[in-house]
């Protein structure tokens, strides 16, 4: 089955022109509008800061073509993906390959039958955050005057391939073009950094940055558990089997990932508890895991213990502290087992950080060499936790909606949810968190917008003037995320 608009849905008309209205976006009311569009306009053209990403870091350091229209915009985007399979197609059929090994599976090798299914579902996305990335991307990066639709897919396909076969379309030129003066990859904990040092010898190890991803090792219940943390020893060539041994590979890693110019580490797990043990129970745990020999209850309480090392070692070096829990990873196991993770199908569920987080705030929230960046996918918790912590911990920084509530009604409510507490200057500023490259302009665009709309509102309300909502927006825009990933 492939995925098309509902029968009953009226079609676009494929042959009118196309272009988007400069005021997408913002308010409505035709009071606030139009100090909304000074406010968007004096952010419009700042430089993006995108400490919070996924882009491959070997996409940079090689520095090679990004292929074709569907391996840019389409296999690599979940959310993208995940809409499309709700509707019944076979994500293989978008071109995502299956794990090796796995049999009687075969993506679809033609790219562009895999865009012309994407197309042919562009209905699909009406309201979404996709929908306005994807055509922001198309009108403004690759200048397609044509709705996406069955009738207009080859010829879009054209022309979208012609501009990446461009030289000048490659990912280097494209960060000047973007106007990203620094983005940030996600890397694994044991990773060598070898594109990274690539990178710093051409000269952009200032601008493309690593950030330490120890998720995988801190979880010792995985199924690849060890033989992960056997590539950590082999990364700094040292004893891993015992704990001391593995505390101290980390901190080694954590070192090597700061020289080489990163500002923060990433923490991703389900749960947010951070109550350390006693390091006997810790070290027996640890050899537990070594042996194959851990159970579920505890790894869980290892992962909390080592949320709070992780504290205790950002206290010390002064990497920022990302902490995004509360996501059930993988939810269908089928598709897990069949293509791996990041296929669309990591679903939010209720998180508590009011108790979870206390051990490690009293120990470190208050620390000179500390900070945190609190996001998360539960926005019920936006005003009744999140807010308060950052609005009196001084190490604390409230994150901005990401995965799940990076639409515009989400933005707008976080706005408001969260400034009475925390003020704007608690807040980390925009973050993109994608590894969809060509749609960072665009997504940081759409935040510009609401951000903007919200202030335009505190002006027409006279609860701003209107050159402190400006001076506000270029901080949510730009100042705030360099501020928040200084490294401390």
């Amino acid at each position: 089955m492939t995925a098309t608009a509902p029968a009953s849905s009226p079609t676009a008309r494929p042959d009118e022109p196309w272009s988007l209205h400069e005021d997408r976006a913002l308010p409505a009311d035709p009071a606030t509008r139009p100090v909304a569009r000074m406010i968007h306009r004096a952010t419009r053209d700042l430089p993006l800061v995108a400490m919070h990403g996924h882009v491959p870091v070997e996409w940079f350091a090689d520095d090679s073509s990004f292929g074709d229209p569907a391996q840019l915009l389409v296999v690599p985007d979940h959310y993208l993906v995940r809409l499309l399979a709700s509707q019944g197609a076979r994500i293989e059929q978008l071109g995502v390959p299956p794990l090796p090994g796995v049999p009687g599976i075969t993506a679809e090798a033609d790219p562009r039958e895999v865009w012309r299914r994407f197309c042919a579902g562009w209905p699909l996305f009406r309201g979404t955050p996709t929908r306005f990335w994807l055509e922001t991307e198309l009108v403004e990066v690759f200048g397609v005057t044509k709705r996406p639709s069955a009738a207009t897919a080859d010829a879009i396909y054209d022309q979208v391939q012609a501009a990446i076969d461009d030289p000048a379309f490659r990912p280097r030129a494209l960060l000047d073009r973007f106007r990203i003066e620094v983005i940030s990859t996600t890397d694994p904990a044991e990773s060598t950094l070898a594109d990274h040092a690539r990178l710093t010898a051409d000269g952009l190890g200032h601008r493309v940055l690593p950030t330490f991803r120890p998720d995988a090792l801190l979880a010792v219940d995985r199924p690849d558990w060890r033989d992960l943390l056997a590539r950590l020893g082999v990364a700094v060539g040292t004893d891993v089997e015992h704990y001391p041994g593995y505390l101290e590979a980390l901190r080694m890693q954590r070192a090597r990932f700061k020289a080489a110019g990163a500002r923060a580490s990433d923490h991703g797990l389900i749960g947010t508890s951070t109550t350390p043990l006693p390091d006997a129970e810790a070290a027996r745990i640890f050899t537990a895991a070594v042996r194959g020999q851990v159970t579920a209850a505890e790894a869980e309480a290892f992962a909390g213990h080592m949320l709070f090392q992780m504290a205790a070692m950002a206290a010390e070096d002064g990497l920022v502290m990302q902490i995004h829990p509360g996501v059930l990873r993988d939810h269908d196991p089928a598709t897990a087992a069949a293509f791996g993770p990041d296929r669309g199908y990591d679903i939010p569920v209720a998180t508590e950080f009011t108790r979870s987080l206390r051990p490690l705030l009293a120990a470190f929230g208050r620390h000179p060499g500390f900070r945190t960046i609190l996001f998360t996918t539960d926005e019920s918790v936006y005003s009744r936790e999140l807010a308060p912590l950052a609005g009196v911990y001084p190490g604390v920084r409230l994150g901005a909606p990401w995965w799940f509530l990076d639409a515009p009604d989400a933005m707008r409510r976080f706005r408001e949810t969260v400034t009475e507490t925390a003020g704007f200057v608690n807040t980390s500023g925009f973050v993109d968190d994608t590894r969809a490259f060509v749609s960072i302009p665009a997504r940081h665009d759409l935040a510009r917008r609401i951000d903007a709309g919200y202030l335009a509102r505190l002006v027409v309300e006279h609860r701003l003037d209107l050159g402190e909502a400006m001076e506000t927006a270029a901080d949510l825009a730009y100042h705030l995320p360099l501020l928040a990933y200084e490294a401390r």
